[in-house]
């Protein structure tokens, strides 16, 4: 399970469809309609939030305005009620990380992509997420 700190624009149609269906996992898991991936570790930051549903909720809003922008059709009734809520942190390590993650995934898969955005040195996170100096997450694999 990837659920991305960058924002879904930087995704080749591959990563935007796998996003959509992760995070629609992640809302499951989070709702307690699951047994798999309930201690998953993309997740921690969804647990540790004040409000792991709606936020959860907000994530996925992004993902699917991105989704419609480009022209697809994910259900938005998947999603379930969005509100505002208060922002997820993530380390600029974390951001270098998965940005170098993506650009070795669209050298492959998506090259028109990779020449796009290889020489972007600070890539946007979503829009749910803040910045703060800082490590790569503890939560992830490396």
């Amino acid at each position: 399970m990837r659920l991305w700190s960058l924002h879904p624009k930087y995704l080749d149609a591959q990563g935007l469809v796998a996003l959509w269906r992760e995070g629609l996992l992640a809302r499951a898991v989070l709702r307690g309609e699951t047994r798999g991936y309930k201690h998953h570790p993309q997740l921690d930051r969804f647990h540790a939030h004040a409000q792991p549903r709606l936020a959860i909720n907000a994530y996925l809003a992004e993902v699917h305005a991105e989704a419609e922008a480009r022209g697809y059709s994910f259900d938005r009734a998947k999603i379930g009620p969005v509100r505002v809520v208060e922002p997820i942190v993530v380390t600029t390590g974390q951001m270098h990380h998965e940005w170098q993650h993506l650009l070795a995934k669209l050298a492959l898969r998506s090259p028109a992509l990779f020449e796009q955005w290889k020489r972007l040195e600070r890539p946007m996170c979503h829009p749910l997420l803040r910045q703060r100096a800082g490590p790569v997450a503890s939560w992830e694999r490396l």
